[in-house]
């Protein structure tokens, strides 16, 4: 089986033509892993542990930026707060990894 190798996408449409573009070679993948039992690494137990390893918390988030969260959400067809804990997520990594903008020093 040959392994597939998913590139970054600039755009939600290049995406979807890629996987488009793939959709017999990710099946065979999907199919091939299935058999083999690849296909079940980390799949429900991984979502169960996580789950039970997360704690609610309750935060004022502005009125727009939750209808915007809304809206984006609903373009991806997903829930507003999975979009949220999503962005909060990618941002902790962001911010984990060292890139945090530094401010610039005055020139005088």
């Amino acid at each position: 089986m040959r392994k597939l190798r998913v590139p970054r996408f600039a755009t939600e449409a290049e995406e979807a033509k890629w996987w488009d573009d793939h959709m017999e070679l990710v099946e065979a993948n999907l199919v091939e892993g299935i058999k083999t039992g690849a296909a079940q690494r980390g799949g429900p137990r991984r979502v169960l542990q996580e789950r039970r390893e997360s704690k609610n918390i309750t935060i004022r988030v502005a009125v727009d930026d939750i209808e915007r969260a809304r809206v984006l959400a609903a373009k991806k067809g997903i829930g507003y707060q999975t979009l949220m804990k999503m962005l909060l997520k990618e941002a902790l990594d962001h911010e984990s990894r060292g890139r945090v903008s530094r401010p610039r020093k005055k020139v005088r």
